[in-house]
């Protein structure tokens, strides 16, 4: 395609096309599966294999479809099979009930009761994707196409909206589209959130014959999947972001920084690329307008401090991933010392949506300094583990007990942590508060790059600071003292409290420590990577204290700080504990108790590992948990 109008044709006869598809006017069924890492990896692509055996064998071909599309969002309900036209959705769907749904509903026209969604309120069957309340309260503009077209086809992309934002942009003057940017109040998704705008406008006033435009993919955060599914669901979209942004600020040049654990993300992203090439979207004289850009995809090894900004331009020169001191900012001086601006992939995906449909369309929905929507990677102690993209201001109850169902077996909440290693613990008290930047910081947390992991009442908050501690000590880069060493001596008060070994005075150095590295380090890592440990100590302090001084663990998590017992009126000597313990602490006596005709068992302490293998394997229920060392 060589001009615009080339583009307007093969636009519409895409958006025919796949129109058609959905609503079924081209005379076929379409069978479409969940191509996201999660339900691959629980045999989606068996699933899809069968369907097109079935089809085959049927001499189908002509009447029905099988296609992957991105991830539906809804985890823990997968694998998802959706059809076209009905829109019929089933769910956990395993590669035995392929013969069923063939069938019954395919073949037959039935749906099939048993693989629909449950609303658990009403007991109701749930047979469109739309009417399920984790649905509901979302709205996608970031996860755009996700579960709708093939990652892998570039004419469903086409048909879907696709690369309509860059064509209006490339009608523009560059510093209209950063004007645009800016009247949206798009702010950056991957943690800091500074206005991209004004980013933009940075690089656009910087001078010089060379500059860069690199998509932040470093997803490290524990529990964070937010930019792998985007990446997985629609990289054109992504492409289309960086591409608005180059022409923007004078690049020609685009690197994306993905994780080398993304495999599924980075073979659809080099696809998307190929397929951009190849009709002339991406590359030299795009649509006859002069503009230049061409797309390089660079892996990263896995480091957590290279989605430091500075840090991933260093990788990507080949250099050590390690920070630079700032000023200079990247927008100045940054990849090989050009002009650059680093935007992560929602961000960047969200830049198409402002392009497309207008600034004031993103601004309509959000709060007053937090405009547009945002991706979560709900997860933890929640019924509705999934992704889900909200709009800004939505509270976090809502999306705790609305679209995340609340938490399992009736236990109660006690705290999500935002932000990953770099956020903070929110508590009851602040489930009605707008989610925005703003108010999450206020609140000693962050909104970070999305990741939101729910706590109930059997999680301790001690052991909470620790693993991240743990996971910081690993990641950092070792550059600046105060992080290098600070973290270290941070770990080791929090192991030594843990273990029933802590005093009083190791609170005071816990928040003297975290003042120290907070201030002193280099990067954003070292700056932020106390919060765990600051929010679990202001509102859980009398945990630390109950690890202190009762030398006990409240939640039972501590293993030093527990001990395991066997109740000898439900003990039948059945002997499965006996069976499933690793070191033989468990060993049977002559005593039985009044009422009960059975000798008891008991548990050697010393032995024990506190490992919960006896637990697992007890039927009755007669291994009891215990607060505190014997």
């Amino acid at each position: 395609m060589k001009t615009f109008a080339e583009l307007d044709a093969k636009i519409c006869s895409c958006t025919q096309a796949l129109n058609a598809k959905i609503e079924g006017t081209n005379g076929k069924r379409a069978i479409l599966l969940c191509g996201g890492t999660g339900c691959l990896s629980s045999n989606s692509m068996e699933i899809k294999k069968r369907f097109e055996e079935l089809v085959a064998a049927h001499n189908m071909q002509d009447k029905v479809t099988v296609n992957i599309v991105g991830c539906f969002g809804f985890c823990s309900q997968g694998p998802f099979v959706k059809i076209y036209p009905e829109d019929t959705l089933y769910r956990m769907v395993q590669e035995s009930d392929v013969d069923e749904i063939f069938k019954e509903d395919i073949l037959g026209g039935n749906i099939v009761g048993h693989l629909l969604y449950e609303d658990p309120t009403t007991q109701l069957k749930v047979t469109k994707q739309d009417d399920i309340t984790f649905y509901k309260k979302q709205r996608r503009v970031a996860l755009h196409g996700g579960g709708v077209i093939n990652p892998e086809d570039i004419d469903e992309a086409l048909g879907y909206g696709a690369f309509q934002g860059l064509k209006h942009a490339l009608s523009m003057d560059p510093k209209q589209v950063i004007d645009e940017i800016l009247a949206s109040g798009l702010r950056g998704r991957g943690g800091g959130g500074f206005p991209t705008g004004r980013k933009w406008q940075f690089a656009y006033n910087s001078v010089a014959d060379q500059k860069y435009v690199v998509c932040n993919g470093d997803e490290g955060d524990p529990g964070a999947f937010m930019d792998r599914s985007i990446l997985e669901g629609n990289p054109y979209a992504v492409i289309e972001g960086m591409m608005i942004a180059g022409y923007a600020i004078g690049a020609s040049e685009g690197y994306f920084y993905v994780r080398a654990e993304y495999p599924i993300a980075v073979k659809r992203l080099r696809n998307a690329i190929k397929q951009m090439n190849e009709i002339g979207i991406l590359g030299d004289n795009i649509l006859g307008t002069g503009f230049n850009f061409h797309a390089h995809i660079r892996l990263g090894a896995g480091a957590f401090v290279c989605g430091e900004e500075t840090a991933l331009l260093n990788s990507i020169e080949g250099k050590r991933g390690m920070p630079r001191p700032r000023p200079p900012f990247p927008a100045v001086k940054g990849l090989w010392d050009k002009p650059t601006i680093v935007n992560n992939v929602e961000t960047l995906a969200c830049v198409p949506y402002i392009l497309r449909e207008g600034a004031e369309s993103f601004a309509s929905c959000g709060t007053e300094k937090s405009k547009g929507t945002k991706v979560f990677a709900l997860g933890g102690k929640i019924n509705n583990v999934g992704l889900v993209e909200i709009p800004m201001g939505t509270t976090l109850r809502e999306m705790i007990y609305q679209i995340g169902g609340g938490i399992p077996d009736g236990k109660k909440f006690k705290a999500i942590q935002t932000g990953g290693p770099s956020g903070g613990c929110l508590t009851a008290k602040d489930l009605d508060v707008p989610i925005d930047f703003d108010n999450l910081v206020a609140k000693g947390s962050m909104m970070g790059s999305g990741g939101a992991i729910v706590m109930d009442e059997d999680n301790c908050m001690v052991d909470v600071a620790k693993f991240y501690m743990e996971f910081i000590c690993d990641e950092s880069c070792g550059k600046c003292s105060p992080c290098r060493i600070g973290t270290k001596r941070m770990l080791e008060i929090l192991t030594r409290i843990t273990e029933g070994e802590g005093t009083m005075q190791d609170l005071e150095e816990l928040e003297e420590l975290s003042n120290v590295v907070k201030s002193n380090s280099l990067c954003a890592l070292g700056q932020t990577a106390a919060n765990p440990v600051v929010s679990t100590l202001t509102h859980f302090r009398d945990e630390y204290i109950a690890h202190i001084e009762q030398k006990a663990c409240p939640a039972k998590v501590c293993k030093k700080l527990i001990n395991y017992t066997i109740d000898i009126n439900r003990c039948v000597s059945c002997a499965r504990c006996v069976a499933a313990c690793p070191t033989g602490s468990i060993y049977k006596t002559d005593y039985v108790a009044p009422g009960n005709r059975f000798a008891s068992y008991q548990i050697e302490d010393e032995k024990c590992l506190r490992c919960g293998a006896c637990i697992a394997t007890c039927k009755l229920h007669a291994i009891i948990v215990e607060a505190g060392r014997k």
